[in-house]
């Protein structure tokens, strides 16, 4: 039976408060999602959230009817489509496994691992049925290598679901999916989710240093070019100084260093020197060391 008028009202005030309290948007799939789980995640997203669910039409009926105020919604009609919920703020993952029924579309593919059943040689049918290898060890079935029996997108056979139901593999696990996001006028894939801080960090300063290569080709200083800029403007005028009379602080010591290498060479002598002395010298310390405990033979001074 369907909504009252008052009803359809009611939820249309409900929808309009909620988007008038919350920029963001989640539109989930709740395909195979039972009342029980359902329960469980709205008691998850208790004073985090809000799940609104509601058939197809009446949402994009209470929609349009606040399009007025809210005319950004109007990208959000195309997806409200198929077994679907809006959800505020957050979602909590709640998923629960599930066996695989006849005729269901599987989600991902399914393996049946190697290994004992248990089960007595007079269910090798199924087995053989499916194209499995088995054989009889101990007077029960077992399974010779892993095999293949669902591929992901395709119809479960009654076969593969009662073989899998008799080894007690539930395969698949369901619950809300993200289907796409709608924030603040704006929609996005559900991908979005997936992009890490790392990834959006990376991608600023590709973002960076393109600004920063374009501006320095077009001589357009920019905040990011601007440091560059001066760093090439130091040099020259330090390739300036060494190729003239004119000289300025920063270019003494480079004039300096060209015209007497020697001099830095000698400076820096004494420190290597040192350097290689005292590895000598901790090498005959750490040699005494070892002989004075290869005396001791293992024993204390008054043993």
């Amino acid at each position: 039976m369907g909504a009252t008028r008052s009803q359809k009202q009611v939820y249309f005030e409900k929808l309009k408060q909620l988007i008038a309290k919350y920029p963001s948007i989640f539109i989930v799939n709740v395909d195979n999602v039972g009342s029980n789980q359902m329960h469980q995640i709205r008691v998850a997203l208790r004073g985090k959230g809000v799940v609104l669910m509601g058939k197809n039409t009446m949402v994009r009926r209470a929609l349009r009817s606040i399009i007025g105020d809210y005319p950004q919604l109007e990208r959000l009609l195309p997806h409200v489509r198929g077994n679907i919920g809006f959800i505020r703020e957050l979602i909590t993952a709640n998923k629960v496994a599930a066996p695989a029924r006849a005729g269901a579309l599987a989600p991902r593919d399914v393996s049946v691992p190697a290994g004992n059943t248990g089960m007595e040689p007079g269910k090798t049918s199924f087995f053989q049925a499916l194209g499995i290898p088995t054989k009889i060890a101990r007077g029960t079935i077992e399974i010779v290598s892993d095999v293949k029996v669902v591929t992901a997108g395709t119809r479960v056979g009654p076969s593969e679901a009662t073989l899998l139901n008799m080894l007690n593999i539930s395969p698949f696990t369901y619950g809300m999916t993200v289907v796409q996001i709608y924030d603040q006028g704006n929609v996005f894939p559900p991908e979005v989710l997936d992009v890490s801080t790392d990834e959006l960090v990376d991608r600023f300063l590709t973002g960076v240093k393109t600004i920063a290569a374009l501006s320095l080709a077009l001589k357009y200083p920019t905040i990011v070019s601007i440091t560059h800029s001066l760093v090439n403007a130091y040099k020259n005028l330090l390739g300036i100084a060494l190729a003239t009379d004119y000289t300025f602080e920063g270019a003494e010591k480079v004039k300096e260093y060209l015209a007497n290498p020697e001099a830095f060479a000698v400076a820096a002598a004494p420190v290597a020197t040192a350097t290689a002395d005292a590895a000598p010298a901790e090498a005959d310390a750490a040699e005494e060391e070892k002989e004075d405990s290869d005396e001791d033979m293992g024993f204390g001074l008054f043993d």
